[in-house]
């Protein structure tokens, strides 16, 4: 069964909206694993505007599942991870001012930065995905840096998965046979919701992980946190 890691950075942005510390992100972190979450993902920006750093250190004490940190590899978020030392670190190569996550690496442009940012985490007995858009020569490039795993931008097929779902997954499909025959581990994530997930993971049964953010804390106002994650965790299960 594909894992589930829950992106709780929706949750830290409701906190800092009024400041102090409701809703407690260690608390909603915790219930999420009790819920049936497989992982914890967070995404710290250089403004903190949702997870801080601070909440890194209050998180990896407590998780008992695997804990997924996100972001673009600056000197600050290197020394914290390695500091840390969650059970994966998840290179995302987005602009300081983005709103959220919006392309994968040029991993052929980057292949020497990202080889040498992916030695020092793997030195330190940290797994390693990088964030690729669905295209096999990224893929295969990013196999060059020698990461363990990478995760697939989603949003393209989300946006057109109600036009033509079988359009919309096919390049999902080829980078992700690309990256099996490379001996890549393969994760996925942005805009993957209850509507397109269970095609999604049906279609390519071998994802190891799917990170969900947005969707699932959306998803959750109306059903409820817990209901949610068991909606979601269905959506896993292969046939």
């Amino acid at each position: 069964m594909t894992k589930l890691s829950v992106n709780i950075n929706k949750v830290a942005t409701i906190r800092n909206a009024r400041g102090g510390n409701r809703p407690d992100i260690l608390k909603v972190a915790l219930d999420c694993e009790s819920f049936g979450a497989d992982g914890i993902t967070v995404h710290p920006r250089p403004d903190e505007r949702h997870i801080r750093y601070a909440d890194l250190d209050i998180l990896r004490p407590q998780l008992k599942t695997e804990f997924n940190i996100e972001g673009n590899p600056s000197p600050k978020f290197i020394e914290k991870v390695l500091q840390i030392r969650p059970t994966q670190v998840t290179l995302v190569p987005d602009a300081p001012d983005a709103i959220t996550s919006n392309a994968g690496w040029d991993t052929k442009e980057n292949v020497e930065f990202l080889t040498e940012i992916v030695n020092r985490f793997k030195e330190a007995g940290i797994r390693t995905s990088i964030f690729v858009d669905a295209d096999p020569e990224k893929v295969e490039w990013a196999a060059k840096c020698g990461t363990d795993r990478v995760e697939l931008y989603t949003e393209p097929y989300a946006s057109g998965y109600g036009k033509d779902r079988e359009k919309a997954i096919a390049p999902f499909v080829t980078a992700a046979q690309k990256a099996r025959s490379l001996g890549l581990g393969l994760n996925a994530g942005h805009d993957l919701s209850l509507e397109n997930l269970k095609y999604f993971i049906e279609t390519i049964p071998w994802v190891n992980e799917v990170s969900i953010g947005h969707a699932l804390i959306c998803d959750a106002l109306y059903f409820g946190l817990r209901n949610t994650i068991e909606k979601y965790k269905e959506c896993l299960k292969h046939k």
